[in-house]
């Protein structure tokens, strides 16, 4: 599973930051994006896309990843941008956040999928690749857990929804709720099951509101250019 990152160091790249994202399908709550960089090749067995894992074995590799890595960031695109700049450009965004929070420099980006990021380093796009690079399947995990944590904490601030359970993605569950009590403040507005269950609410829904617009004192996209907003965890 290491064979990207060692074809890269073969050809001078060094070193090489795995990129991935967890939450471009949900209806709501952030994208959450992580990097690793690996100090060679660690014995991780078990390492794939996260989606193939349990929650039990995530949480397991979760640990033994960031215990190895020689580096890792975890950083998020909020709600609002998502619906302010498209789910794909705020993924993109989440992921230039965890590369800017790394405290050690890569060499070379190696990105799951076929977009790149806005990045002065160079960078390799590879499609599948949480299943097909160790550093991606690392990222790929840390991003999964980071953001169930987040969608289990939020779910306490807003009950009825069921988030801890299926973490925001349109299960028949949250589908149901969501007929039943209209969206509330973590919900993609930008995504069509929510703009139909908020046009369908009644006109006494408790929170009608559109976090298409940032929340009060919050920078936009374009003022925060140059700087990592979001929390990361680093090594």
């Amino acid at each position: 599973m290491f064979t990207p990152e060692r074809a890269l160091r073969e050809a001078g790249y060094s070193p090489v930051a795995g990129i991935d994202e967890a939450g471009r399908g949900p209806l709501a709550g952030p994208v959450v994006a992580a990097a690793v960089i690996f100090e060679g090749e660690p014995p991780l067995d078990g390492l794939d896309d996260s989606k193939k894992l349990t929650p039990i074995a995530r949480e397991a590799l979760a640990v033994r990843i960031r215990a190895c890595a020689r580096a890792f960031a975890v950083a998020e695109a909020a709600v609002w941008e998502i619906d302010r700049h498209n789910i794909l450009q705020a993924t993109r965004l989440a992921m230039r956040r965890a590369v800017e929070a790394l405290d050690v420099r890569p060499g070379v980006l190696l990105i799951d999928g076929d977009r790149g990021i806005r990045s002065a380093i160079p960078q390799r796009t590879i499609v599948g690749g949480d299943a097909r690079a160790a550093c991606i399947a690392a990222a790929s995990i840390l991003a999964k857990v980071a953001r169930d944590a987040i969608m289990v904490a939020l779910d306490a601030e807003h009950p009825g929804y069921g988030f801890a359970q299926h973490k925001g993605y349109a299960s028949p569950a949250h589908l149901a709720r969501l007929r039943a009590l209209g969206p509330c403040a973590l919900h993609r507005r930008s995504f069509l099951p929510v703009r139909d269950a908020l046009f369908a609410a009644p006109p006494d829904d408790p929170d009608p509101r559109s976090d298409a617009a940032p929340p009060e004192g919050a920078k936009t996209h374009d003022e925060t250019d140059d700087e990592t907003r979001h929390a990361a965890r680093r090594k």
